[in-house]
């Protein structure tokens, strides 16, 4: 699809998941109708996962959520789109911002405004969504409801900002050679990450040496999902997340294609790999498979079982290197293979 087609589809699709939010319960079933194909495929953060069909996303996913925030309201704060193997996608990170009213997926309502953050991606054909998945940080809103039931995040929680250059709504005319250079800086650097020997090299002083430093900016921001939170500076995302994680999770190992096939064979990969002037972003329904053999994740022992995750990212390239990095993640999902409901926890603690 070319570079007018993809800005044309940005700027009809935005008001419409606009209004599918802001416009209340009320206007719910028309406005998924002319969002949504009647048969698309609905993917969800756990414990909502997938569906098919808009009236299965209209009384499962969002007049649920609108019953318990009923003054609902979307807020992006990026949202760009772009071609992968010939499918189309658009992209946005934000919150879902309402009065926490009545409880929802058991989490005990609170009265108080509260945010909660999305990464979703859609796959649209003829103008309609097909196929959409939607990484709500579901443990972030029972964090906000006063509820934590894990050890403490090596990383800050909180609210993720938008981009520093304040230009993640991409509804412009870009440079498709800008475009090209963003994505590829992103799989230049998944390929050091993914060939990184872990089983015999992987130290806190060995993942500050790798390549890896060749593209990040000497102020990256981490914005990972609660249960691990953010970090800063390629000190921190070692410190606070990527050493902690290779020792918990037994990754593929090899070459970028050997891992690339690994994934593969168990189900994982991306689905989506696109960059829109700034920023790229590619995902997976599930995108890593680990076998979970190390401790200290979540404060949790390792169980030894295959896991899988629900990944997506999204990046700001900026001043040549990779400035921003936002990391929706299904952890109630994650959580759940490594042998921690947490809405039971939740159930048994409310």
């Amino acid at each position: 699809m070319a570079s007018a087609e993809i800005i044309t589809l940005k700027r009809n699709l935005k008001p419409l998941l606009d209004r599918l939010a802001g416009d209340g319960a009320a206007e719910l079933e028309s406005n998924i109708a002319a969002l949504a194909h009647p048969q698309a495929h609905w993917r969800v953060a756990h414990p909502l996962n997938e569906m098919t069909g808009t009236e299965n996303a209209r009384s499962q996913v969002f007049a649920p959520l609108m019953a318990a925030m009923p003054d609902l309201e979307r807020r992006d704060v990026i949202f760009v789109g772009g071609t992968y193997e010939d499918r189309t996608y658009i992209a946005a990170v934000g919150h879902y911002c309402g009065t926490f009213r009545r409880d929802w997926l058991t989490i005990p309502a609170t009265g108080q405004p509260v945010y909660l953050r999305y990464g979703e991606v859609y796959q649209i054909e003829n103008g309609r969504i097909v196929q959409a998945n939607l990484l709500w940080d579901i443990l972030d809103l029972i964090r906000q409801a006063g509820f934590w039931p894990l050890a403490p995040s090596l990383g800050a929680e909180g609210m993720w900002p938008g981009p520093i250059t304040a230009d993640g709504i991409v509804l412009h005319d870009i440079d498709p050679a800008q475009s090209a250079s963003s994505i590829t800086q992103t799989l230049a650097m998944h390929r050091k990450l993914a060939e990184f020997d872990d089983r015999g090299n992987l130290s806190r002083e060995a993942l500050l040496a790798m390549p890896q430093k060749e593209h990040w900016h000497p102020k990256m921001m981490w914005y990972g999902p609660s249960g691990i939170g953010t970090t800063r500076g390629l000190q921190g995302f070692v410190d606070y997340h990527q050493l902690p994680f290779r020792i918990a999770f037994q990754r593929p190992q090899g070459s970028f294609e050997e891992v690339t096939a690994q994934r593969a064979r168990h189900g994982a990969g991306h689905y989506i790999r696109i960059g829109d002037g700034a920023y790229s972003v590619t995902g997976g329904w599930p995108s890593v498979y680990a076998i979970h053999n190390g401790g200290g994740f979540a404060g949790m022992g390792p169980s030894g079982r295959p896991v899988s995750m629900r990944v997506m990212d999204f990046y700001l390239h900026h001043e040549g290197l990779i400035r921003e990095n936002w990391v929706p993640l299904d952890m109630l999902d994650l959580l759940g293979q490594m042998g921690f409901d947490l809405i039971a926890r939740l159930q048994s603690h409310f």
